[in-house]
């Protein structure tokens, strides 16, 4: 029938079916696909409720050791410009994040945005990504909560037995009994409901900005009153150089990650077009001036060489007679893990219900509890899992990995907004169930086409693509008289290459320029080569149109990212070069979760995925196909 694009089941049993199979694409929740659907989740969180998760998500205990590593290794008394620009390159992703978290309000945060824009298999890696990110991270906070807890106590050795780190002889192991208790009163919290665990996120929140404001406002009275030493400095305000500077920030950049917390939220906001980007944007920002304002007090404090670069913010203090001050900071490091803590642990649950309803993954992850309205099995799930690690595990070593699910995601949802505004999808899938309805449809365009009441070409999106299948004669016969021309047809088939060109070209440039075992000629070639496919596709997409498309896709009237093409071009080359740089032991071991992720993939989710029998249709009918079977459940 002509309406239909089955693009799933055409060929499907040829390998070029299969391939095919890989990067099928989901629509966007809507208030008709929500009928079909599974149970959503409470509909709670407000402005301030993404607040306090993007910032107790953000905020972690590692700023406070942070300041003193990049000031006496990199930045000097430039530590201030180095958090300026990590966060303007942080508010790059976080741009992208507000259009797509607005368009496409569902949980799964960049893997529900991969999956929409990109395909199936590589939002299945980005998913499994997050997992591994989540988990590990999860457990490296909840590891680190024990030994600033004892600082509280009076020593390493303070805590009571039952919560004190102990040696397994046998094993070789130390266990941290406090690690495991933490995520699981974090995990118990979560279980409650999205609103009173946010409340609580933001109630430990709240004490650790007030200890931040407490070294704002007690610091700068003690520099007023001291001279602020750490300025006069004869090496001057940049003493490693701009490159310095910017290595600086290249470290500092990890500070800002946890604000992606507030998009895995999308399908608990009220209003999500307006509270989502407010939400994000507000949160970065108090994140970016309380580690501004910080660095501005610690490192005019102390000279930047003088600096404890394991305490250096209660070294300071204790230096100008103000040892009691380590309390309150011991406090905010506490609070800070505690809170970040949660915000590790929140978005895991909702990314494994999302890949569970599409298929993915068992539907065992997929349940929502009916009176908490939460995914009451994937957040147990994930907290048994987090809580044995920390209790088992050292996972510092592992706390790289963390960074790679965060880098690749914010990398993926920069190429979705590209995609979004220059290929979107044009056609959308809808189950089996409704072969009725759509046939429906597609016999009323095929006897409006015969009758001739409708022209023999679909103008969805301004492409001239037959409607019955058919090729439209006197539509080819009139390009091939005027030559190629950049119809509808041929822009998305320019956008589409020049979007991978790009992706190929940054990868090459930021590659070569950060490897410098490369042989000099070969690196300046794949430099210049990679420069010169970047430069020249961000031309290419500032050149030729947006497509129409892009204003009625998903829910319109949210939050639209400024300077497309640029600014997500300049979000994938910061992210890839962080990528590349993490280092090849990270990768190393990242490589290998990604492979099981791959064999989980192929074995079983490819199999049971919710699109395996899906029916394709152009996006132009999929409002009257639904109409359709609302009519004919209610006439049934």
């Amino acid at each position: 029938m002509g309406v239909l694009v089955d693009s799933q089941r055409e060929g499907f049993g040829s390998s070029w079916g299969g391939l095919k199979s890989l990067v099928r694409r989901k629509q966007v929740d809507s208030a008709h696909s929500k009928r079909l659907g599974h149970h959503q989740l409470a509909k709670e969180l407000t402005v301030p409720h993404l607040i306090a998760i993007g910032v107790g998500s953000t905020i972690g205990a590692g700023v406070y050791i942070l300041v003193g590593t990049v000031a006496r290794e990199h930045a000097g008394p430039a530590l201030t410009f180095s958090f300026l620009i990590a966060g303007i390159a942080a508010a790059l992703s976080a741009f992208c994040y507000a259009e797509l978290a607005s368009r496409c309000p569902s949980a799964g945060s960049a893997y529900h945005y991969s999956y929409i824009c990109v395909g199936e298999s590589v939002a299945w890696l980005i998913g499994w990504a997050l997992i591994l990110e989540y988990t590990v991270g999860g457990a490296a906070v909840a590891r680190g909560i024990s030994p600033n807890l004892a600082l509280l106590f009076g020593g390493e050795d303070s805590l009571p037995f039952f919560l004190a780190r102990q040696y397994i002889p046998g094993l070789d192991i130390v266990v941290d009994p406090c690690a495991a208790i933490l995520v699981f009163i974090a995990t118990g919290l979560l279980c409650v409901g999205i609103k009173e665990s946010t409340l609580a996120q933001g109630i430990v929140t709240t004490a650790n900005v007030c200890a931040m404001i407490f070294v704002i406002v007690a610091g700068s009275y003690l520099g007023y009153k001291t001279g602020w030493v750490g300025y006069k400095l004869p090496t001057g305000y940049f003493p490693f150089g701009v490159d310095g500077m910017l290595a600086g920030s290249a470290t500092v950049f990890f500070a800002y990650i946890g604000f992606d917390s507030v998009a895995s939220t999308a399908e608990e906001v009220k209003n999500p077009q307006r509270d989502l980007p407010l939400g994000i944007a507000t949160a970065l920002s108090i994140c970016c001036g309380l580690y501004m304002l910080v660095s501005v007090v610690i490192v005019g404090l102390v000279p930047y060489y003088a600096m404890d670069p394991d305490t250096p913010i209660s070294s300071a203090f204790a230096s100008h007679g103000m040892q009691w001050a380590a309390y309150i900071i011991t406090v905010g490091a506490f609070t800070a893990l505690c809170s970040t803590l949660m915000g590790s642990m929140l978005p895991q649950p909702r990314i494994l219900m999302a890949m569970a309803r599409d298929g993915l993954l068992p539907s065992f992850f997929s349940d929502v509890n009916k009176r908490s309205q939460v995914p009451v099995k994937s957040t147990l799930t994930t907290g048994i899992v987090a809580a044995t690690l920390s209790f088992v595990m050292d996972v510092s070593q592992l706390a790289g990995m963390v960074s790679v699910g965060t880098l690749l995601a914010f990398t993926m949802v920069a190429i979705s907004v590209l995609i979004l505004r220059y290929v979107p999808p044009d056609e959308v899938p809808f189950p089996s169930s409704l072969q009725e309805s759509i046939d429906s449809v597609t016999l009323k365009y095929s006897t409006q086409v015969i009758s001739g009441k409708n022209p023999e070409i679909s103008t969805y999106g301004g492409s001239s693509k037959p409607l019955l299948g058919k090729k439209n004669v006197a539509v080819e016969k009139q390009e091939a008289q005027a030559g190629w021309t950049l119809n509808e047809e041929n822009r998305r088939k320019v956008a589409g290459w020049t979007i991978m060109l790009i992706c190929v070209g940054t990868f090459g440039l930021t590659f070569a320029a950060s490897n410098l075992w490369i042989p000099g000629f070969i690196r300046l070639t794949c430099c210049g080569v990679g420069g010169v496919l970047l430069l020249s596709g961000l031309i290419v997409l500032t050149l030729i149109d947006q497509d129409d498309a892009r204003h009625n896709f998903g829910h319109t009237g949210g939050f639209i990212c400024p300077f497309v093409p640029l600014l997500p071009i300049a979000c994938i080359l910061i992210n890839v070069y962080l990528l590349i740089n993490l280092g090849a032991a990270t990768w190393a071991r990242v490589s290998v979760w990604l492979l099981i992720g791959s064999a989980v993939y192929v074995f079983y989710g490819r199999s049971h995925s919710s699109l395996l029998d899906a029916v394709y249709v152009p996006a132009a009918h999929a409002d009257e196909i639904y109409r359709t079977s609302a009519s004919g459940d209610v006439l049934a």
